[in-house]
């Protein structure tokens, strides 16, 4: 059979002589197949390597169930790679504030286990007293939405293991640890040119690196841009999260996302880290498809939740 690399499988092969039983399994991610070896990754890290002529049975398998505790993680990764210019705990949510820009930026996500609906007043006085509405960003499994309030917005967390992705070699793109002009002029949000005021806010990183990616320039031609950052989870992960990808439009569909994409992840592994994240609007289909392309599935998704105005 045929199974790609990243692919979750089962594999079932013959143990040399001398063991208590003739065959045994390993279920993981595959890392390599050959004329001559399987590889796999167990769920502890490991790599085990079987000589072909060993292997009774290779079948894949669907992705791997993803546990509540690494949502919380990857969510806790992803708050400090976004974290807003200003940050509060109370009774386990994790409050952050950037002058209205961004929902990430401007809401409250529950970040530890003990996280309930007791604290919704302290939350929403917090965020009255910086001339915020009260948000709350709640991952599946996370948190409920508190009765009366609306959602919108839904936003899948595409996740990958970066030893799984293929990442390019070689650079054509700049970056820097600030954005300079030229990833200034070119960045929107939602469409919309974002205001100088709100840089701040884009460049922040907390416990972690940042870097902004950009493929041409203004005195030639802008082709993308792209932004990444760093940080560890609680579990020790360390991720690299893929934000502020942007392409002009002439350029669009010819491969120059999944390029600076590519270029982004490489510098995230010379960040040392082992695991990246995408947050994709769930109506955004050529993002989650470029994202999918990328060897990137799904982990969870979360969704907006405010009180009535």
């Amino acid at each position: 059979m045929t199974v790609t690399p990243g692919t979750r499988i089962m594999l079932r092969y013959r143990l040399p002589p001398g063991y208590s039983h003739p065959m045994t399994d390993v279920i993981g991610e595959l890392v390599e197949a050959d004329d001559a070896v399987v590889a796999v990754r167990a769920g502890d890290g490991r790599v085990i390597r079987v000589a072909r002529d060993r292997v009774v049975a290779m079948k894949a398998l669907g992705p791997r169930p993803i546990r509540t505790s690494e949502i919380r993680a990857l969510e806790r990764a992803a708050a400090d790679g976004w974290p807003g210019l200003a940050q509060a705990w109370i009774g386990g949510w994790l409050l952050r504030y950037g002058r209205g820009f961004t929902g990430r930026a401007n809401s409250a996500v529950p970040a530890e286990p003990h996280a309930d609906e007791s604290s919704l007043g302290e939350i929403a006085a917090w965020f009255r007293d910086r001339g915020q509405w009260p948000k709350l960003l709640l991952p599946d499994r996370l948190g409920a939405v508190p009765a009366g309030w609306t959602t919108g917005y839904e936003v899948m967390v595409m996740a990958a293991d970066i030893t799984t992705l293929v990442v390019p070699s070689d650079s054509s793109t700049v970056i820097t640890a600030a954005p300079d002009e030229d990833w200034r002029k070119f960045y929107h949000y939602r469409g919309r040119p974002v205001p100088e005021d709100a840089m701040d806010v884009v460049s922040a990183v907390r416990d972690g690196v940042v870097g902004f990616a950009r493929i041409g320039s203004s005195a030639t031609e802008m082709l993308a841009i792209g932004r990444a950052a760093v940080t560890t989870a609680p579990d020790l992960r360390r991720w690299v999260g893929l934000t502020a990808i942007e392409v002009s439009e002439a350029h669009r569909r010819h491969g120059v996302g999944t390029r600076i994409c590519g270029e982004l992840l490489a510098w995230g592994v010379g960040q040392r880290a082992t695991h990246a994240y995408l947050q994709v609007a769930t109506d955004n289909l050529g993002a989650l498809a470029m994202s999918r392309e990328l060897g990137f599935v799904e982990h969870h998704r979360y969704r907006y939740a405010e009180p009535p105005r």
